[in-house]
């Protein structure tokens, strides 16, 4: 019984609903969206067999790969907003599990970036694989007009809230 208040909890507003039929619809598909995306999230990092900080230290070394950039040790505890401490262990992990590799820098022998291995490549893709093409498939089956009022309500909520977190 107590899962199910937890598995619920996202599903409710802290503040008064929206004042038109049309609007309570639109917030409750976004509290429902976000519930999806917890689920998906959680479904992803059970395939993964990895945990949570591990995985997403694999996915940001991932898209620094994709993007070609160098991303080194300091740079991970930046991206994680984690301890030293903490980073090493996670690269311990990610090493003995042959996902990632240290590669010397090439001007300074002390210092060496992080890269992920093809087959940490194909974990992170295989992990999200479903999920995002799922979202993809339900983008590309709507008009142009509703992706851009999607786009537009999206990016409108999306920039209060950073406004809000800036406060």
């Amino acid at each position: 019984m107590p899962k199910t208040v937890v598995r619920h909890e996202g599903e409710h507003l802290y503040a008064d609903q929206p004042v038109t039929p049309a609007g309570q619809q639109l917030s409750d598909a976004i509290l429902r969206l976000r519930t999806a995306e917890r689920i998906q999230a959680e479904r992803a990092l059970r395939a993964s067999g990895l945990s949570n900080v591990d995985m997403t230290a694999l996915r940001y070394l991932v898209q620094g790969d994709r993007d070609d950039r160098d991303l080194s040790p300091k740079d991970l505890i930046v991206m994680l907003d984690s301890s030293s401490a903490t980073v090493t262990n996670v690269i311990e992990r990610l090493v003995r599990r042959s996902y990632l590799v240290r590669v010397q820098h090439p001007t300074d022998r002390r210092a060496h970036y992080l890269k992920p291995t093809p087959q940490a490549i194909a974990l992170v893709d295989d992990s999200f694989a479903a999920h995002h093409s799922t979202i993809v498939h339900v983008i590309d089956g709507l008009s142009a007009s509703d992706q851009k009022t999607a786009a537009r309500v999206i990016r409108d909520i999306s920039d209060a809230l950073d406004e809000l977190a800036q406060s």
